[in-house]
């Protein structure tokens, strides 16, 4: 297991980005995941720098791990509680203009990942990405 403790401020996307892109050059992971897996880790990352902490500061750790073809991210936070998983799907049908702001993200994450889970513990926000490599 791969282990990065960041302050959660977008400018250390690129260090989070560049753990999870190590762990996947040492597995040959095929171009079209990476990509898959790198959206949903920005969107992830970027949602805990802008709001667990708002309006102070924090740190993010984010571990890496691999179970037999599945990689294995975990987001941790000490930030408010929330429970990203409980918020509504967007309305896709209807134009963007008439769609709530927000919901997005959190939808493309779940379609892109394999499993996402969510838990509150010791006073954490645990996110849980998991996809398969070999497909």
């Amino acid at each position: 297991m791969k282990k990065l403790k960041v302050e959660a401020c977008v400018d250390n996307l690129d260090d989070v980005l560049d753990l999870v892109n190590e762990e996947l050059d040492q597995r040959n992971c095929q171009s079209y995941l990476r990509n898959q897996i790198d959206i949903a880790v920005e969107e992830i990352f970027v949602n805990i720098a802008r709001y667990a902490y708002e309006p102070a500061n924090g740190d993010a750790v984010i571990c890496v791990m691999f179970i037999g073809e599945e990689i294995v991210i975990r987001f941790e936070d000490t930030g408010k509680p929330f429970n990203p998983l409980e918020q509504a799907d967007p309305n896709l049908d209807k134009p963007p203009r008439e769609r709530e702001i927000g919901g997005v993200g959190i939808f493309m994450v779940k379609r892109l990942m394999d499993k996402v889970v969510y838990s509150y513990v010791d006073n954490k926000n645990v996110l849980i990405l998991r996809k398969k490599l070999n497909i």
